[in-house]
């Protein structure tokens, strides 16, 4: 093993999973041995993983074929910079993601425990096969595995019909995009039969055919990734998942349809157009605009989340449009900006977005309680949760010196800084999806705001919180793992650029040139933007010790405390606190030309009054609600066909084949 590739060892890494899957389904009798070894085995193969992937990111591309699959169709696979980033995405989240389900799952039942270790395990399998395929058909196998074992981890609860239900629409859009996928392939190797990338690469479509085959991959892959109007199954699959499921699912499994887009077009086709661009930066913008709005007036947290992650991977594509304009007008410098800005915020969102999946999930495991209009002050009693959950919530409000700045400070450069384009039309919408990339990531911090305060600080809004419990140990620990890839990304980010130039190099044929050293990043030069992260975080530091420590010291040299002002009304309880739904109202009025609003509205004079608010989705009304009831109306006419007679089965048969004998040669 000593002279082992990257390569080698990214597939023993798979072999190991799955290695770990078979032995969870043997381990149905003994929880324990799942959660105190299984998970814990899997986790340290997370972390191997994420060393594999950095690694593929230094060494030269390797590849080699699997003596398995069908006749005539062995897999082939292949570790390049690509790869390698994603691979490393994959490990790094996982990582401290199953930690923390080594600690989260340790109340269920053994039965369902090793049924979820050997879906759970299939699932990292599958998704790093994914990255690795290097054929269509090993690809779509992999595409498959993930998406299964994705559904049944989805259903762990799966008596519950709500969940069920979420489950089978999860399953539907995925099959669909697979089916996209297939013929997006099929586009690829031109009808030749041939199905290695290697091949797909050195054939040269017609720019009617590599626009087919680009527009089938947009589809296929935004069905999985949850592009606005494919990302119905997304708010539905994320809450019915259990919360570790959610953090690999939106961290990680919506990153592999990233992958597969980029992969498509900038390394199998041979030619980028400009006006696969600005479509792309069209469905990212409204994606993230859509998903941010819905998430404001959410008071589901889990749901919150979901579509949380439709705005960041809105905000993904519209930077993977800018860079497919850039690439495709000659400037290299811009395209490889805004794709490091791309794979930037990809592996930001991993971490924070795992981090506040994990830490909704030990704030439901300790109170039994999603609904945010029923929490409140959870930092008393759970401040392991809340403090780390805090580094999550920064991070995704794009605040300094955290990485979700990074990354959005990064794209907007390369929107603000644009040069004068070929195309007139570009010039002028450029700037406009700059400003709702903006108004998105603004909104984006008002949700933070809304989910942290509403759940973690004011008065608790039952009586029962006050006996809600801290996350235990492993649970700790896998949220420290996330939070200080939040801080770390967002003091270093020379240093992560610098692990992105390989792949800009692969797909661009140029790398992000920083003007300055590793204590300061300026992306285009010096003199029009320059962030030193680490700069700011020592003067915020600074900053803090004085007021806490010097003012303190220097004013009066002492503390006194008291109760806030309450406008001398001394009755203050925790229903007069704001609510989730009093913060959403805002945007439910402001937006709801895109959502029709529910309300149930309380007597004056009921001595409980109760107040339910709920914003459903146009998109699922309008355009899969009659799809679903033609269904249902279609299958009940079906249904009176079957009379339970065997005489009426006889005379079908006998119509069948009368018909057949008439109407055939």
């Amino acid at each position: 093993m000593l002279d082992a590739t990257p390569l080698d060892w990214a597939w023993g890494i798979v072999l190991y999973w799955l290695l770990l899957a078979g032995a969870g389904l043997a381990c149905r009798r003994h929880a324990r041995l799942v959660t105190g070894l299984l998970f814990p085995l899997g986790a340290l193969g997370a972390l191997a993983m994420a060393a594999v992937g950095l690694a593929g990111l230094a060494l030269p591309a390797g590849h080699f074929v699997l003596p398995i699959g069908l006749p005539d169709l062995p897999f082939h696979l292949r570790l390049d910079a690509l790869s390698g980033v994603f691979l490393a995405l994959l490990g790094a989240a996982a990582f401290g993601v199953t930690v923390y389900g080594a600690g989260y799952f340790r109340s269920m039942e053994a039965g369902p425990l090793a049924l979820l270790a050997l879906w759970y395990h299939l699932f990292l399998a599958g998704m790093a096969l994914v990255l690795l395929a290097d054929d269509a058909y090993a690809f779509m196998v992999a595409w498959e595995l993930m998406a299964l074992s994705s559904y049944f981890l989805v259903t762990t609860d799966h008596k519950v019909p709500v969940i069920r239900k979420a489950g089978f629409l999860y399953l539907l859009i995925a099959h669909v995009g697979a089916v996209a996928l297939l013929l997006c392939f099929g586009v690829l190797q031109g009808g030749h039969g041939a199905y290695t990338f290697d091949y797909m690469r050195s054939a040269a479509l017609t720019p009617f055919w590599a626009s087919a085959a680009f527009l089938l991959a947009l589809f296929g892959f935004g069905a999985k990734a949850g592009l606005v109007p494919l990302h119905v199954w997304l708010p539905e699959a994320h809450p019915a998942a259990p919360s570790p499921v959610s953090a690999l699912m939106s961290g990680v499994m919506l990153k592999t349809a990233v992958y597969g887009l980029l992969r498509v077009t900038f390394d199998l086709l041979n030619v980028q157009l400009a006006w696969w661009g600005s479509l792309a930066i069209a469905l990212g913008l409204l994606t993230a605009l859509y998903g941010v709005v819905f998430a404001a007036v959410q008071s589901d947290m889990k749901r919150l989340l979901a579509w949380s992650s439709i705005e960041n991977v809105g905000i993904i594509l519209a930077g993977f449009g800018l860079t497919v304009i850039f690439y495709a007008d000659g400037k290299g410098g811009l395209a490889a900006l805004t794709l490091t800005a791309l794979l930037y915020h990809a592996v930001n969102h991993a971490f924070f977005k795992g981090l506040l999946f994990v830490g909704t999930g030990s704030v439901l495991h300790s109170t039994g309680v999603r609904h945010m209009g029923a929490l409140g002050g959870l930092i008393r009693f759970m401040p392991w949760t809340a403090w780390l959950t805090l580094v999550g919530v920064l991070a995704i409000a794009g605040l300094p010196p955290l990485n979700g700045f990074v990354s959005e400070w990064l794209l907007l450069q390369a929107f603000l800084l644009t040069p004068g384009l070929s195309h007139q039309y570009l010039n002028m919408i450029i700037p406009v999806a700059a400003a709702a990339v903006a108004l998105a990531a603004a909104l984006a911090a008002y949700v933070m705001v809304k989910f942290y305060g509403v759940v973690f600080l004011g008065q608790p809004r039952a009586e029962n919180l006050r006996h809600a419990h801290d996350a235990g140990w492993p649970e700790r620990l896998g949220m420290a793992w996330l939070a200080a890839g939040c801080v770390l990304l967002g003091l270093f980010p020379s240093v992560v650029i610098g692990w992105l130039a390989p792949v800009t190099r692969l797909l661009l044929s140029q790398t992000l040139v920083n003007d300055g050293n590793w204590l300061m990043l300026a992306p285009v030069s010096a003199e029009r933007a320059s962030y030193a992260p680490v700069v700011f975080f020592l003067v915020v530091v600074a900053i803090t010790l004085v007021v806490f420590f010097g003012v303190k010291r220097v004013y009066h040299g002492r503390t006194r405390r008291a109760a806030p002002w309450d406008c001398g009304f001394p009755e203050q309880d925790a229903r007069m606190q704001d609510s989730a739904e009093g913060f959403g109202q805002p945007i439910r009025q402001i937006f709801s030309v895109f959502m029709r609003v529910e309300r149930e509205t309380p007597d004056p004079f009921d001595a409980q009054p109760r107040y339910r608010g709920d914003s459903r989705d146009k998109v699922w009304l309008l355009a899969y609600q009659p799809i679903a009831d033609l269904v249902a109306w279609l299958s009940a006419q079906a249904g009176r066909l079957q009379h339970g007679s065997i005489q009426w089965y006889l005379i079908y048969s006998f119509a069948t084949l009368i018909f057949l004998l008439v109407f055939t040669r």
